[in-house]
């Protein structure tokens, strides 16, 4: 399980005990801690790699783990999203530091272990330029404009990737490299090995009786990439749009999450992940969702 942004281990402490509690001896939980509090300022890049290695260090403690999935929150999706693309393995490709576990490795494995769930809660996979994606700039599209020359004042570097202002060496901002296979770091590929990726994200209004919070459901099925998904080509689409035509090259489920309603709505995107048991409780029927729809 991944934290966000200025985060820790702890944000996860509710969830991470709902999954034992519920799944008891079928999984094995690990909060990450190695991009704890102001270690989240050093940019997706650096946090992915930290996480890479850490994800080895855990699993070949366990050589009987055999599968792997990730839960992770607001930006810590976008590093398990880089981290995974460190660690894949195509099909047939092995390592002699990865476990030798799998049986099916006709989609790929990360650090030679079967990818099952992939869930993001509240992540920016569209970067947080332009989308209402941080609260303190309260939505205003003339703040979150003037926000793309600060940011990295109050965010570093991580910033600077999420407002999609970062150009390394000439490079395309990163979240744009993230949705192709980039050099050595296949992203996309290692994506796609997942059995299925869930992007949990916060919403209006609220209807389902069994989960209060949860207003919508959608599998989205993979689409055939256009022109405008070329990583050269920087001037024909908005960036916003070519991120998302790229991760739409592979299956999505969305679930849509409200606390319109809510006396803590302000505080939606913690409410969301439980980051406090007390102040957040309402938003453990999101956690239960994740629980009940969880691939073993």
């Amino acid at each position: 399980m991944v934290h966000g942004i200025v985060g820790s281990a702890a944000d996860w402490k509710f969830g991470a005990e709902q999954f034992e509690k519920l799944l008891s001896d079928k999984v094995i939980v690990h909060c990450s801690n190695r991009n704890m509090y102001k270690l989240t300022l050093d940019g997706i890049d650096v946090m992915g790699e930290r996480l890479a290695q850490e994800i080895i260090e855990e699993t070949n403690k366990r050589p009987q783990i055999k599968k792997i999935s990730f839960v992770a929150h607001s930006v810590g999706g976008l590093v398990a999203r880089y981290a995974i693309g460190i660690l894949y393995r195509p099909p047939g490709q092995t390592f002699q530091s990865a476990p030798q576990n799998v049986n099916n490795t006709n989609r790929g494995t990360i650090h030679g272990l079967e990818a099952v769930n992939f869930i993001t809660v509240a992540s920016p996979h569209l970067g947080s330029r332009g989308n209402k994606q941080v609260p303190f700039l309260f939505g205003f599209t003339v703040i979150e404009t003037f926000a793309c020359y600060i940011i990295h004042l109050i965010f570093g570097k991580t910033g600077k990737h999420l407002f999609l202002t970062d150009n390394d060496d000439g490079k395309p901002p990163l979240l744009l490299r993230m949705v192709d296979d980039w050099g050595d770091v296949q992203f996309m590929s290692a994506l796609q090995a997942f059995k299925r990726r869930v992007a949990y994200s916060n919403w209006a209004d609220s209807a389902s009786k069994i989960y209060p919070h949860i207003v919508y459901e959608e599998l989205s099925k993979a689409e055939t990439p256009n022109q405008c998904t070329d990583v050269a080509d920087v001037d024909s689409c908005v960036l916003e749009e070519r991120l998302l035509r790229g991760l739409k090259r592979v299956s999505w489920e969305k679930v849509d999450v409200s606390f319109h309603n809510s006396k803590v709505r302000s505080a939606a995107h913690s409410v969301i992940q439980v980051k406090d048991p007390v102040m957040h409780s309402e938003g453990a029927d999101v956690i239960n969702h994740m629980i009940d729809h969880f691939v073993l």
